[in-house]
């Protein structure tokens, strides 16, 4: 599955907009910390859907220099998006795929102090994106989201909360070693 499709797609839903509005409302819902998404692709996925008649230029509007096309969803758009959301729904929530798992693997190949030290780095970027979330929930809950959008916030909190635990076991651990 295309995840920059049904992005855009989904995104073209709502009204038709230009490339950069898209990506506007990518940034400012926070959607980037938890999608893999390039802003390029944005446009490449754009002129794509375009190409293969899920979207159309509704209009072109011209912004000092530049022409801005603004794209709008067809027919077939809507039902390639509805094909890909049925798909997302029996995705894993969270991947097992872990680029932390294949360093500690390698673990012993980093100083044990040097090792400590990212990790706790890392438990600090991963605390302030659990805050983060946690206002992203308490904002977005004033809005009145629909239970199941609450529910994806709490479960990447949760997890969140798990990787917190993790990782401070993980500092603890090598800690231990240490002394021994």
């Amino acid at each position: 599955m295309n995840v920059t499709n049904l992005i855009v797609l989904g995104f073209l839903r709502m009204r038709p907009m230009h490339g950069y509005e898209i990506q506007q409302l990518i940034q400012q819902s926070r959607m980037d910390d938890w999608v893999n998404l390039l802003s390029g692709s944005i446009y490449y996925a754009l002129g794509k859907l375009e190409q293969d008649g899920l979207i159309r230029t509704e209009a072109e509007v011209r912004n000092g220099n530049r022409l801005r096309k603004i794209y709008a969803i067809t027919e077939d758009g809507e039902a390639q998006f509805r094909e890909m959301v049925r798909e997302a729904l029996t995705l894993s929530p969270h991947s097992m795929k872990s680029d932390l798992a294949l360093g500690l693997a390698w673990i012993d190949a980093v100083p044990r102090e040097e090792a400590i030290r990212l990790l706790k780095q890392n438990l600090e970027q991963v605390e302030r994106t659990r805050e983060q979330w946690l206002v992203g929930r308490e904002i977005k809950g004033s809005y009145g989201l629909s239970p199941i959008v609450m529910a994806a916030f709490d479960n990447a909190i949760g997890v969140l909360e798990l990787d917190i635990a993790y990782l401070k076991r993980l500092i603890a651990l090598l800690q231990e070693e240490k002394t021994d």
